[in-house]
């Protein structure tokens, strides 16, 4: 059988520019040395990879390192500049656009509320649209020159592009059908906890973490299990919100009764507040700003307080269950309401998780509030279109 030398060349060279690439790009600036013991190239090879990926603007210099005894060592660092990507959170009470570069900081952001329940994906999908354009526009970008758009959404995406998200009230929507035609970049969906799973661990409180478990908080509740190795990051997905932490106890949307999302998903909340007898009526409008009234009502003692304490416990119930199961070495809580109630509730979590974790468990897994901000999400989305650039065979733009 003949073989296709030039085609297998090609598969090396591409192999030897991805194996340098991801590692300047997880792992932060290095010298040629460096790049030499992670990767396991040669010399030469690293020296051709570099100047390959300096030409083509992906990687510049960031300085030199002293060495001992000898000359300095330039260290290399990826390029910002290179490219840009756009990142869309498809959320259960917003959709929010973001452009950042390909370093995932942060260009712009546009944010369009949608009405909750159970919203038209045609109306969503312009909304994307629309974010789109706005976030361009703002940063005086060309939309058809990014290197990707990603999406993420609330729940299951199929291979063949069809959504399944129950706290949308979708089954089956061909969302990626809807948003092809009017997206002029490359087009990414994926479940939204998975992505901001991996964008912890490549720029949040997950980095350096050998596995970290991150939990999104909003309506829904899910979590991602982030897997770091020297050549990249391995991110699931788990139904976290629907495991059980109370048997035959609250009515979950699911269909089931006690899962974690029936006492610390946001609507969950709200409702078990509302039930206290005498509760004094929240201030605002939407789920975003009466959790927030409840939060601050709560530094004070009385049905927002009690709030905080039990959605404290079963939190801490929740994470205790996932460390038994696949000891981690990090748990991350991410998503809005973990930015709304986690520095108020953290000790009490902190304390829960403690007490129903095994012993032997308990101080080997750290846990922190996420560092990623409130574009968080459309961050996580952001990573789609850098992790295909960056996957071992891809034919993308490197």
């Amino acid at each position: 059988m003949k073989r296709d030398v030039g085609q297998t060349t090609r598969d090396l060279r591409r192999h030897n520019r991805t194996s340098v690439l991801t590692r300047l790009y997880l792992h932060g600036p290095a010298s040629r040395f460096d790049l030499m013991r992670a990767t396991g190239l040669s010399s030469a090879t690293v020296s051709n990879v570099v100047t390959d990926l300096v030409s083509d603007g992906l990687v510049a210099e960031a300085g030199l390192l002293d060495s001992d005894g000898g000359r300095p060592r330039t260290l290399l660092e990826v390029r910002p500049g290179y490219a840009q990507v756009v990142g869309v959170d498809i959320g259960e009470t917003h959709v929010q656009v973001g452009l950042f570069d390909w370093t995932l900081e942060t260009v712009a952001t546009a944010t369009y509320p949608m009405e909750e329940g159970r919203p038209d994906p045609a109306v969503l999908a312009a909304l994307v649209t629309a974010g789109i354009d706005e976030v361009t526009v703002k940063a005086g970008a060309d939309a058809s020159a990014v290197l990707g758009v990603g999406v993420g959404v609330p729940g299951v995406v199929l291979p063949d592009g069809l959504v399944h998200a129950p706290t949308l009230g979708w089954s089956g929507v061909p969302f990626d059908a809807l948003l092809r035609p009017h997206v002029q970049a490359p087009l990414h969906l994926d479940n939204c906890a998975r992505t901001l799973g991996q964008a912890e661990v490549w720029r949040g409180a997950g980095r350096g973490a050998q596995r970290a478990i991150v939990g999104l908080l909003a309506v829904g509740v899910g979590a991602a299990v982030a897997t770091g190795s020297p050549s990249g990051v391995t991110s699931t997905t788990s139904e976290w919100g629907h495991t059980v932490v109370e048997a035959g106890g609250a009515a979950c949307r699911c269909g089931s009764r006690g899962c974690l999302e029936a006492y610390v998903g946001a609507d969950a909340i709200l409702a078990h507040y509302g039930q206290i007898p005498g509760a004094p009526e929240l201030s605002g409008t939407g789920t975003e700003a009466r959790l927030g009234a409840l939060v601050a009502d709560s530094a004070r003692p009385g049905a927002a307080a009690e709030t905080v304490r039990r959605t404290a416990e079963y939190l801490g119930i929740g994470i205790a269950n996932l460390i038994n199961l696949l000891s981690p070495d990090r748990v991350i809580l991410s998503g809005w309401v973990s930015a709304a109630m986690g520095p108020s509730m953290l000790p009490a979590v902190r304390d829960a998780m403690g007490r129903h974790t095994l012993d032997y468990l308990s101080g080997s897994t750290a846990l922190e509030l996420g560092r990623l901000g409130p574009e968080q999400v459309a961050m996580g989305a952001a990573t789609l279109p850098v992790h295909e650039l960056l996957r071992p065979g891809s034919r993308s733009r490197i």
